[in-house]
């Protein structure tokens, strides 16, 4: 009941006064004036002189009333208006109330713009605000630091001229900012930095920039370590697989030994596959870039690949090839044949007996595929994105059995890496599973 009482008297005090400056109103006091005006010259006898004078009043009164409009709102300071009277008066409230609600929204601006700050200053990255011509807007803290920006002193230069590179420069020209632009600052002792760029509202785009010095001396250091212990494993199995068929020949034909004896040697066998697919990783992941200036003959590697799929097979799978023939590509024959060669190996090891794989290089819009299909188990869905991760497994007593390292598919992903693709999965279980990779045009013959 309060509210109500309190409100009912705002509500009729803005009724009234916008009644107050409503156009009737403004016209009936006009039109009142000038009757007044008549009247005064009826009674002395000059109606047309006493109608030009007032007239000519009323001009004059509405010009100073505008001049004191001007003044306020180009010299003077004060945010009241002047007190304004008759049709003025509402001209003057009306102004005074639309700069209440600029200053409104512009309070409320200012306190959106606050609170986004203070986010963008709480990012753990550098954040750098471009607009569609890669001229700077704002940039946090961190960037100052990370970027050496100065900030405000250096709004609307352009990026690269703030971050000088051959290659950053050369990465905004290309403007495919899919991938991330990695480059090492040689006046901070050698950081590595990582920049992303990406598009956000109307042409505007936000510069992403982390320190990944630590994540790069990490890699580098489990890749000098897997490198060297298995180039360090490599003598001993080789002593021990030597003894032990030393061993294997000495023994008795019925000796209880010989199992035990195979055994051994079935294992050694496959650490020795596995240091030895770890040192191909190895030397994959080192070659910062591979010559693909080299022709691969393509239907000479499609042979190979199929003289070994059919001693794997043994006659007991239906392999089918689907070879275009002279579509040849240039790139490292090494590393294609390593990746094919494993994805044609796994399909036939975890196909069961019985089972189909079908192979196949051929053109298509993109540039050449080689496929593997086979009619195997399938892979969960949820399995699907770490299957290039090393040593992971599917399910790792079968992988054990078939003799799988869960190195093949990381292989794979690198030797592609080095010609422009990627390893493209499809799989259904109980269905069977696809796995391909493009070749793009521009490395076709």
């Amino acid at each position: 009941m309060t509210i109500y009482v309190i409100l009912c008297p705002i509500a009729r005090n803005g009724f009234s006064m916008f009644k107050s400056y409503s156009g009737y109103r403004l016209l009936s006091r006009l039109v009142l004036f000038l009757l007044c005006s008549f009247v005064v010259g009826l009674v002395v006898g000059q109606v047309l002189w006493v109608m030009l004078l007032a007239s000519i009043g009323l001009l004059l009164w509405h010009y100073k009333q505008l001049s004191r409009l001007n003044f306020w709102l180009w010299r003077d300071k004060r945010l009241t208006p002047p007190n304004g009277n008759g049709s003025w008066e509402g001209v003057f409230n009306g102004i005074y109330r639309l700069q209440g609600k600029n200053r409104k929204r512009v309070g409320q601006l200012a306190h959106l713009l606050s609170r986004f700050r203070q986010g963008a200053e709480a990012l753990p990255d550098a954040a750098v605000v471009l607009d569609s011509q890669l001229n700077m807007l704002w940039c946090n803290k961190l960037a100052q630091l990370l970027l050496g920006l100065v900030w405000p002193q250096d709004n609307g230069q352009r990026i690269d001229n703030l971050i000088r590179h051959p290659d950053f420069s050369l990465y905004l020209r290309k403007a495919q900012f899919d991938d991330p632009f990695e480059y090492i600052d040689t006046q901070s002792e050698g950081r590595v930095l990582e920049i992303r760029i990406m598009g956000y509202g109307a042409g505007q785009l936000l510069l992403i920039a982390r320190d990944i010095t630590r994540i790069r001396q990490l890699e580098g250091m489990r890749k000098e370590f897997v490198a060297n212990v298995s180039h360090e494993l490599k003598t001993p199995l080789t002593v021990l697989q030597g003894y032990l068929e030393m061993m294997q020949g000495m023994a008795e034909p019925n000796s209880p030994s010989i199992k035990a004896m195979d055994q051994m040697q079935q294992q050694t066998n496959r650490m020795r596959s596995m240091v030895e697919q770890l040192l191909v990783l190895s030397r994959i992941e080192d070659a910062s870039a591979v010559n693909l200036e080299a022709k691969v003959n393509m239907t000479v590697l499609m042979d190979t690949l199929k003289e070994e799929a059919k001693a794997l097979a043994m006659d007991e799978y239906e392999l089918s090839f689907d070879s275009t023939p002279k579509l040849n590509i240039y790139g490292n024959e090494m590393l294609l044949r390593s990746a094919c060669s494993n994805l044609v190996s796994n399909a036939i090891r975890y196909t069961e007996p019985g089972g189909k794989v079908a192979i196949a290089w051929k053109r298509v819009a993109l540039g050449a595929e080689f496929s593997v299909t086979d009619t195997g188990e399938g892979i969960a869905p949820q399995h699907l994105a770490r299957l290039t991760e090393r040593f992971y497994r599917v399910d790792s007593a079968r992988s054990r059995q078939s003799g799988g390292s869960g190195l093949g598919l990381a292989i794979t992903k690198h030797a592609l890496s080095h010609h422009q693709s990627d390893l493209m999965i499809e799989s259904k279980v109980g269905k069977g599973s696809r796995f391909s990779f493009i070749i793009p045009n521009h490395l076709l013959e």
